[in-house]
């Protein structure tokens, strides 16, 4: 497959999103990542995700700063998908279209009543791969 899934999220800076220096508190760039995580995966009708994908790595790269006020979009695709984990790189981005952060989160999948990464299902795997669902 040559493209993966991807989604994008749109959002004004808030109060709550700034820290002392007036600028995004870092937290704010994974909520806004895991906003458009979301979102990807309300794309590919794949709810059963979030309960069973625990993150085991983000890593985050900050390049500019982000104001209280100004719009950003946080832009979130898949860039792996292993036998048990799964990488997403994202960017987000200022109204002005810089470049904020960038980076990567993997999830593992570890369904419920489980304490170990398993394979991932074939539906979801099917899914990310565009591949329909035979019934």
């Amino acid at each position: 497959m040559d493209r993966f899934p991807e989604a994008s999220i749109q959002r004004t800076v808030e109060w709550v999103d700034t820290d002392a220096s007036g600028h995004q508190h870092n937290s704010a760039i994974l909520r806004w990542v895991e906003a458009a995580e979301a979102e990807l995966f309300r794309k590919l009708e794949l709810p059963d995700y979030f309960p069973s994908a625990p993150r085991v790595q983000q890593v985050i790269n900050y390049k500019a700063k982000l104001w209280f006020g100004q719009r950003i979009t946080a832009t979130v695709k898949i860039h792996a998908l292993g036998r048990t984990s799964l990488t997403m790189a994202f960017e987000v981005m200022s109204d002005g279209g810089e470049v904020a952060a960038f980076g990567t989160v993997t999830t593992v999948h570890v369904p419920n009543g489980t304490t170990a990464a398993q394979p991932w299902p074939e539906h979801f795997v099917r899914a990310i791969q565009g591949v329909p669902v035979r019934e």
